[in-house]
């Protein structure tokens, strides 16, 4: 069968990638082949099998690369001849036959936005353009997909929620997680040595943040929860890539500066997480935080939000917790506390909570989708 994949710009770093990429794999073993639309990509993201097209955007702006990579798409997948048996987007175009809603629906993201902005925040959502071809592009590809994955209930009532989807044309399939790179056993490799290359004394607890985009994941929040934790001698070791001025200058006010390690974005993702003891997101909508997941299978317990689609795999208590008010400083405090105290035991529950989301399942059950889209449009071509 000829495959056709869309996504703007195609790595090899990062969970979404990763995911992408075993699926790719997974079906190249089959002997499906597999065209990749995209504007960027590796040179090893290629080779037998996986054929690449350039997908040209205007990138003045996010506006404009939004709205002319939807239409470039159409016009290359119309260029490459023969139709694609089946047509899979891992963005937010209108072209595709089945559509992963990795980034979630913007339409909930606004309207969480709206609760917690000034007044001008709410208004600049209804005038700027990118909000409003977004949400236009959103509204037809909701209409016009025969198949929508969800990579969380959440995400798939939200998607119902705004666009009357109906529930059917939904399939929910969590993301997975490298069993192997992430593990408990990295800790016996990495922990002491990036501990010292941090600076982190043995015996100091380490929260772990990680992620890009440090207002909307929460970051403000974990530092005001330390300040009441002072304590406890916690460290928090902050990974990703956001305004580290903004976040130093509040850490400074609230007297934990030297708690606080920036460490920017990071390959060896792995080894940050052997190292910490408790992974912290509090943070303001993820549709599926790989990096939750990531910790959770690394021996972390986990506290994040209920806006975080992963937090369906947390139960109180066991694995970590889901907080009851993402904002609330004293309440994330208490839940820090008490990860800390049952660490070893929650680390344990973690883990095996991860083993049952490995990245091949989840590969798996998507090429489940893909065969079935096949059979059906090959179906109604025959009637």
């Amino acid at each position: 069968m000829q495959l056709a994949f869309i996504k703007k710009k195609f790595s090899t770093h990062g969970g979404a990638e990763r995911y992408l990429q075993t699926l790719l794999k997974d079906l190249k073993n089959r002997g499906h082949e597999i065209h990749i639309f995209a504007n960027a990509w590796p040179e090893e993201g290629t080779g037998k099998s996986i054929f690449s097209h350039k997908v040209a955007v205007v990138s003045v702006n996010s506006f404009l690369s939004n709205i002319t990579f939807n239409a470039n798409v159409k016009k290359e997948l119309e260029k490459a001849g023969t139709r694609p048996d089946c047509i899979i987007s891992f963005e937010r175009t209108t072209s595709q036959d089945i559509y992963r809603a990795g980034e979630g629906c913007h339409a909930e993201w606004l309207e969480i936005r709206s609760k917690t902005g000034s007044f001008y925040r709410k208004l600049s959502f209804k005038l700027n353009p990118l909000h409003i071809s977004m949400l236009r592009i959103e509204k037809k590809l909701f209409a016009d997909t025969g198949r929508i994955i969800a990579n969380s209930k959440m995400v798939r009532d939200q998607i119902i929620k705004h666009y009357a989807v109906p529930a059917e044309r939904i399939t929910i399939i969590y993301n997975g997680v490298d069993l192997v790179r992430f593990s408990p056993a990295n800790r016996t490799r990495w922990r002491a040595a990036v501990r010292k290359e941090l600076a982190i004394p043995e015996d100091s607890k380490v929260l772990l943040f990680v992620g890009s985009g440090f207002e909307r994941k929460g970051l403000g929040t974990l530092l005001e929860a330390v300040s009441l934790l002072r304590g406890e001698g916690l460290k928090v070791l902050v990974a990703g890539k956001g305004d580290t001025k903004k976040y130093i200058k509040l850490a400074d006010k609230y007297g934990i500066s030297g708690n606080i390690i920036f460490a920017g974005v990071k390959e060896g993702i792995e080894k940050y997480y052997a190292a910490s003891d408790v992974f912290v997101l509090p943070t303001l909508y993820d549709p599926f935080s790989n990096a939750t997941l990531e910790a959770m299978a690394s021996g972390l317990p986990a506290i994040t939000t209920g806006n975080n689609g992963v937090a369906e795999l947390i139960e109180n208590g066991k694995e970590g917790y889901v907080l009851n008010d993402m904002s609330d400083a004293g309440e994330l405090a208490d839940k820090i506390r008490l990860c800390l105290e049952k660490l070893t035991e929650m680390g344990t529950k973690a883990r095996e909570k991860s083993e049952g989301f490995p990245i091949e399942k989840a590969a798996v059950e998507f090429v489940r989708v893909i065969e079935k889209t096949i059979n059906l449009n090959v179906a109604l071509d025959n009637l």
